[in-house]
């Protein structure tokens, strides 16, 4: 099967395998993995630089750019949380409950990018799940999983979709419309909602969150220190004093006259009767009474949730995009980078023991912070974090922004779909409107706009043709044509899983890359209508329910709903069955070959 490949698709096929390999090891940010991808085909001569940097301006990449605009001006207004807080009210039960934020989620994401509603909901989630006694666990999976399926049904609803029709285009093949996934994707949606609300929600752990975990534990762990008046250490900085890098403890805040200051830098200077707060090990005790000129607070009165509002509590969700991703707080300089100290971060939905500053971080850590009144604003709408909010009450909505920035993009959907403008054009115009409209602010935008994401999946389009140009997609489009006896139903179906199983273990937008030159050539080896490998490959890549990476939205809800590994496997496995089985049985009905 393979003896047909010249060196160029030994070499494609060497680059694929070593892009997977990094992405798993994730020592390396994406957007390097794939650059670097990109760049070897390039160098090696299996593309030449046009074909390299086609994905730049792939039309379905510049849509989702322009994307980014109205995204950041749905979280700059508040839209989504506005409403959102208004759907969910005051629901009398658990059921209830799961019942509306599935309701709202499912038909909102399939015409707003669920990446912002699920950040936005997140918060709303965790606000209602304190006043309630509801667990976050029973209602963030359904809620994230509902916005995966609503997306499935529009051009617009994920940046998939976008991804798949750009390459279309690419391929010379009729135009997709806005709602061409539609009939599948409704198929699909409403077989998977009705798993969440029967037998997925039976499924569903019962956790506290990342956050709540944190309150609760980070008093156990806390010490306080006052600073005596007779001893040398009055006088000194943070740092003379040998209190910048504790082995065992890590500084989070002083407090002098009653006044809490948050995030404590190593020149600051230290007067007697200073109460210094430490957040780390069960014998860190030790470590502090041997510097000297510290003494045990008897009054132990420190308490992570209550500084009568003068302490700003953050939690945060690293992204595969922070900085600080693969080393320690330290190392990144995480404190004078963002201005926030670190109490507590948990992984796999429990709190790690360790210290913090000794913690090597991962993407989908959460980490609860101490931090100033505009780290929000500096840092909410960063590509650094996937969740970033406030522990204390989320900040006002401005109701005619959020009114302004919807009704954008309802026009946009009806530009696509009864006038016929082209998405890109239609994108285009609405985030025009909304920056003359002031929905978002040029400095926002800048903060939000996630230039690395572009680059992953530009770049994933290098991959993509060079699994084309070199044959290597013929040759695994064949393989799969064989192991199906030529069959193009059991092909489609080899396609749809092979495409499930890439976005389990790559990216979404990666998987739909590298499997669309695959079902094409399947298409065209077996010669029927390539339009159903198309809506398979766009439904298979978008339907990442098993393991938190498999989708990015998985990741964000990973530490706020205090989830591990094992219950995206137990609440999300059966749902890509029954999904799958809806849409296979969907697509020859509705697309025939």
């Amino acid at each position: 099967m393979t003896g047909a490949l010249e060196w160029q698709g030994w070499f494609t096929i060497a680059v694929v395998l070593a892009t997977l390999t990094l992405l798993l090891w994730e020592r390396f940010s994406p957007d390097r993995v794939l650059a670097a991808a990109a760049l070897a085909l390039l160098l090696s001569g299996v593309l030449g630089p046009g074909e390299a940097l086609a994905g730049f301006w792939n039309p379905g990449v510049l849509t989702v750019a322009l994307l980014f605009v109205l995204v950041a001006a749905l979280k700059t207004t508040g839209a989504i949380r506005w409403i959102g807080d208004w759907i969910l009210g005051r629901p009398r039960g658990e059921i209830a409950a799961q019942a509306r934020m599935i309701g709202f989620s499912a038909p909102l994401s399939a015409f707003i990018n669920n990446t912002p509603i699920v950040a936005m909901l997140t918060s709303a989630v965790e606000s209602w799940s304190r006043r309630s006694g509801v667990p976050p666990s029973k209602l963030l999976m359904p809620m994230n999983y509902a916005t995966i399926l609503g997306g499935m049904c529009t051009l617009v609803g994920t940046s998939t979709n976008l991804i798949v029709a750009g390459l279309v285009l690419q391929a010379g093949l009729p135009a997709l419309h806005m709602f061409t996934p539609l009939g599948v994707g409704v198929v699909a949606a409403t077989a998977g909602v009705t798993y969440l609300l029967t037998l997925g929600r039976w499924l569903l752990p019962t956790r506290r969150s990342a956050m709540q975990q944190a309150v609760a534990d980070t008093r156990e762990y806390a010490m306080e220190m006052l600073v005596e008046p007779e001893a040398g250490i009055a006088g000194r900085t943070i740092d003379q004093a040998g209190l910048r890098h504790l082995a065992g403890s890590y500084l989070i805040e002083l407090v002098r006259d009653g006044r809490v200051h948050a995030v404590v830098g190593p020149d600051t200077q230290l007067r007697a009767g200073d109460r210094l707060v430490f957040v780390g090990a069960g014998d860190a005790l030790r470590e502090l009474r041997s510097l000297g000129g510290l003494r045990l607070a008897t009054d132990q009165v420190f308490k992570v949730d209550d500084a009568g509002g003068q302490r700003r509590l953050v939690e945060v969700v690293l992204s595969r995009f922070c900085p600080a991703v693969g080393g320690t707080l330290v190392e990144s300089g995480f404190r004078s980078r963002y201005n926030a100290a670190v109490i507590a971060i948990s992984r796999h939905g429990q709190r790690l023991h360790q210290k913090p500053g000794d913690v090597v971080l991962q993407p989908g850590d959460t980490l609860l912070m101490e931090t100033d009144n505009g780290f929000l604003k500096r840092h909410g709408g960063s590509p650094d974090f996937l969740v970033a909010s406030d522990i204390d009450g989320a900040a006002p909505v401005d109701r005619r922004g959020a009114v302004t920035v919807l009704a954008l993009i309802g026009l946009m959907v009806a530009a696509n779909t009864i006038v016929g403008l082209d998405i890109l054009v239609s994108a285009m115009a609405a985030a025009a409107m909304a920056i003359a409209a002031r929905c978002v602010s040029l400095a926002e935008l800048r903060r939000s706009f996630d230039l690395r994401l572009i680059v992953v999946i530009a770049c994933s389009f290098a991959l993509g043709a060079a699994m084309d140009k070199s044959g290597v997609a013929a040759v695994v489009a064949t393989g799969l044509g064989a192991w199906a006896n030529a069959d193009p139903y059991l092909t489609l179906v080899l396609v749809y899983v092979a495409s499930v199983i890439a976005t389990e273990i790559l990216t979404n937008n990666a998987a739909a890359v590298l499997m669309f030159p695959i079902g094409l050539s399947a298409a065209q080896q077996l010669g029927v209508e390539p339009m159903p490998f198309v809506i398979a490959i766009m439904m298979g890549a978008s339907a990442g329910f098993m393991t938190p990476i498999g989708y990015q939205t998985n990741l964000m809800i990973y530490g706020p709903g205090g989830y591990r590994f094992s219950d995206y496997l137990k609440v999300g496995a059966p749902l890509s069955l029954v999904v799958g089985t809806a849409v296979l049985w969907a697509i020859p009905r509705m697309w025939p070959f």
